[in-house]
């Protein structure tokens, strides 16, 4: 029997695979040339052609990361905007509560070492309080009383130097006359009534800022007192409001930050009572006025590092140099630098030693930064705040929060009993 060619292979069956692939091959073009000759046949709806440069391929690597790194610089530097505008827009809140955080600082370990000796706890908050308001209201009275009593050696000081300001001025080479003198005095009359208006305006406004203050000393008042009896609870909560998975960290360096804190007003205090006493005690031995309030004062003033000390030094020299004469002045200038010089190379690398961990040079552009930017709230936390964020830090950055126990209420929210 006789199978014609076409019937010689079954229907469906394969054909001959070398020149019917060949031919197909050579039919359809390959997906390269496809989609070189065609750019918009493309595997999948939104994908690439195959070949094309990615974006930013023409780019060098380091503008790359150049560019990744800069948005992130900005969105970072934004968000410090708008907590930097929060905080100028609330300074009458943030400001007592900042001070209050300051003063728990000190107030709080005085209170832990009365209950280590076995007081009652309500006990131990109240004698810390008290203790806080009698040193503070005690330095207020001693500087007004002492103001007080030395207003009559002021005036006559003021008097006797007036003379003498009037005598040079008649000598050469201004060789100014009484009547010229007097014209000057005059004429400043004159410009103070024109300006009276501005200058009570001025007064308005201070009573204005006396009321603020006011307003201000009882938030300050009110935050230390609660901080003192439930500091950890508030804590808690704040720390709570991070996720879960961020709890420990963030518990951790909140620990790490208020020792450092604690340690840091420890040392301003310390610090503050040398520079005080060392200047007020210069200043006695001169005989100059005012020199409690001097102390008191410089220390105050301390605790805004290096300004304040600056500031107070220069004023103390001051004084010298009007109500006691240029060598008073000289001496006094130079007592100042020795007490400056103490502090600088032998206080703080002593007594703060590792507590506060703030190269000099960072502490100088802190106080100028924030002085700058807030004024003297803005130095007065300046350094505290680079010094606990510094640590805060560093605990998260080295992984020490992962071998550190959190407290089960820092964790979880406690259950309503």
């Amino acid at each position: 029997m006789k199978f014609s060619r076409r019937s010689q292979r079954p229907q469906g069956a394969a054909t001959d695979g070398g020149a019917t692939d060949d031919a197909t091959r050579a039919a359809a073009p390959t997906s390269d040339t496809a989609l070189a000759g065609d750019p918009t046949r493309a595997s999948s709806p939104g994908a690439a052609p195959r070949g094309a440069a990615l974006p930013g391929a023409a780019l060098p690597p380091g503008m790359l990361i150049a560019g990744a790194w800069a948005w992130r610089l900005l969105a970072v530097a934004a968000a410090l905007a708008v907590l930097f505008w929060l905080i100028a827009t609330l300074e009458e809140i943030v400001v007592p509560l900042l001070i209050a955080i300051l003063v728990s600082a000190f107030l709080v370990p005085v209170a832990g070492f009365l209950r280590r000796h076995r007081w009652p706890r309500w006990l131990a908050i109240v004698a810390a309080l008290l203790a806080g308001v009698i040193v503070v209201g005690g330095l207020v009275l001693l500087a007004v009383t002492q103001i007080r009593a030395g207003l009559p050696q002021i005036e006559r000081q003021s008097v006797a130097q007036y003379d003498q300001l009037t005598t040079l001025l008649q000598g050469p080479p201004l060789s100014l006359t009484n009547a010229d003198v007097s014209g000057y005095l005059k004429d400043a009359q004159s410009a103070l009534q024109t300006e009276s208006k501005t200058i009570l305006s001025g007064v308005l406004s201070i009573g204005t800022a006396a009321g603020h203050l006011l307003a201000g000393g009882l938030l300050t008042l009110f935050a230390t007192i609660f901080l003192m009896i439930d500091g950890r609870g508030v804590w808690a909560w704040t720390v709570r409001l991070f996720p879960k998975a961020a709890r420990p960290a963030v518990d951790g360096a909140g620990q790490a930050g208020w020792h450092t804190l604690t340690s840091f007003v420890r040392v301003q205090i310390v610090v503050a009572a040398v520079n005080a006493v060392g200047i007020g005690l210069i200043a006695f031995f001169l005989g100059l006025p005012l020199a409690v309030p001097i102390a008191i004062l410089v220390f105050l003033a301390s605790f805004i590092p290096v300004v304040g000390a600056i500031v107070t030094g220069a004023l103390a020299v001051i004084v010298a140099l009007v109500f006691a004469g240029p060598i008073q002045a000289v001496v006094m200038l130079a007592g100042v630098l020795v007490v400056h010089l103490l502090e600088a190379h032998v206080l703080q690398p002593l007594v703060m030693g590792s507590a506060v961990r703030v190269h000099p040079l960072a502490v100088v552009f802190a106080v100028a930064g924030g002085s700058y930017v807030a004024g003297i709230p803005g130095a007065l936390f300046a350094v505290p705040t680079v010094a606990v964020l510094n640590v805060m830090v560093e605990y998260v950055a080295t992984g020490a929060w992962r071998r550190s126990r959190v407290a089960a209420d820092v964790v979880e929210a406690p259950e309503a009993s």
